[in-house]
């Protein structure tokens, strides 16, 4: 075999047909053209996540549709950048044990090499259901067992007989809004109508499956509406219930892919000026909807508000993890420089380097 100095090359060179989704924090496709030029440092890592790349490959051959699936996780360095030592090793581990052939059936040696190597992890089993709708949807190939019980579980209205409906179902059913019931209504209505009437074990579920999704208008609304009654009862109750904040997380984040639509937009700023936002908010929002803080206004609010949970831990977690965004890094140097940042704000990022 010929010098292979990328996976897009190792894939090229076996026939192998491929897909690549970032897996980090939410399941997004990345473009054969993006991953090559990440892969030769043409640009850094878009979505990181904790200094690492979290990356699944799907590949298979034209004879044979069936994907085989690398779930990946290469380290990057303080710019952003795939760390090449890491992928070229990861890249000598697979050669080493399968030589040209990526879909041959592993012997017990080769799969020894495999297990062994360091870059493989596996996801939380709620990404993994995700990733595996996004791929068999991508792909055209019929999805699982478990769509049909969540869909008779909506159509049937019974909203405590959810006993039947499985996760994997639910990102099915996801993936697939813009299809139609027999009836005609689309997924997407479907969902509109059942939204307000379902209990946690399926709601808490859907949302997580929601975050990788494009959403139509009137999802997005039906959503903002849950989640403001929520943070509204929350408010006037003074709720500090840990089952009412993880409804608000899951609603929040089953935004997430859809945070720069005018209505989450403007629902986002809303929220950036009320007195105060729970800690768990200000995660969600970091961690998923961190293109709703794109602008110095919004990422100063935010971190005006951070500042106000009194833990220095969090605030130092969640700096780092934001100036790791390429999107965000210039925006969070233009915070730190701001005149108008809060004497408690500069003292917090002064720790943070006192600390570094």
């Amino acid at each position: 075999m010929d010098t292979i100095d990328t996976i897009s090359q190792l894939l090229h060179s076996s026939n192998s047909q491929f897909r690549v989704y970032d897996i980090g924090r939410k399941i997004e496709k990345i473009s054969k053209e993006q991953f090559e030029k990440i892969e030769l440092n043409q640009v850094p890592y878009p979505t990181p996540s904790q200094g690492h790349a979290c990356i699944a490959i799907a590949f298979w051959q034209k004879q044979s549709p069936q994907p085989y699936l690398w779930l990946l996780k290469l380290p990057l360095d303080e710019r952003g950048l795939l760390n090449q030592g890491a992928r070229n090793h990861f890249i000598a581990i697979i050669v080493e044990a399968l030589g040209s052939d990526l879909t041959q059936d592993a012997d017990e040696q080769q799969e020894e090499l495999l297990k062994n190597n360091p870059y493989l992890y596996t996801p939380a089993q709620y990404k993994l259901a995700s990733l595996n709708s996004k791929v068999k949807f991508g792909l055209k190939q019929t999805p699982s067992e478990y769509l049909s019980p969540f869909l008779a579980y909506l159509l049937d209205e019974n909203w405590n007989n959810w006993q039947a409906v499985g996760v994997q179902g639910i990102t099915d059913f996801a993936v697939r809004l813009k299809e139609q019931t027999k009836n005609k209504e689309s997924y997407s209505q479907l969902l509109v109508n059942a939204l307000p009437h379902l209990p946690n074990e399926v709601l808490l579920p859907l949302c997580s499956a929601l975050e990788n999704e494009e959403l139509s208008v009137e999802l997005i609304d039906a959503l903002l509406d849950l989640l403001q009654s929520q943070l509204k009862q929350a408010k006037a109750n003074l709720n500090k219930d840990d089952n009412v904040i993880q409804i608000q997380q899951h609603l929040l984040r089953s935004l997430a892919s859809n945070c720069q639509h005018l209505h989450v937009k403007t629902f986002i700023n809303v929220l950036l000026k009320q007195e105060n936002i729970t800690a768990e908010l200000l995660i969600t929002l970091s961690g998923r909807c961190w293109l709703s803080l794109v602008t110095p206004e919004q990422l100063m609010a935010f971190l005006e508000h951070l500042i106000t949970c009194e833990d220095q831990a969090l605030f130092n977690s969640i700096f780092k993890d934001l100036v790791a965004i390429p999107i965000l890094r210039p925006v969070v140097f233009q915070c730190m420089r701001a005149p108008e940042r809060s004497t408690a704000l500069s003292h917090a990022i002064g720790q943070l380097f006192n600390q570094a």
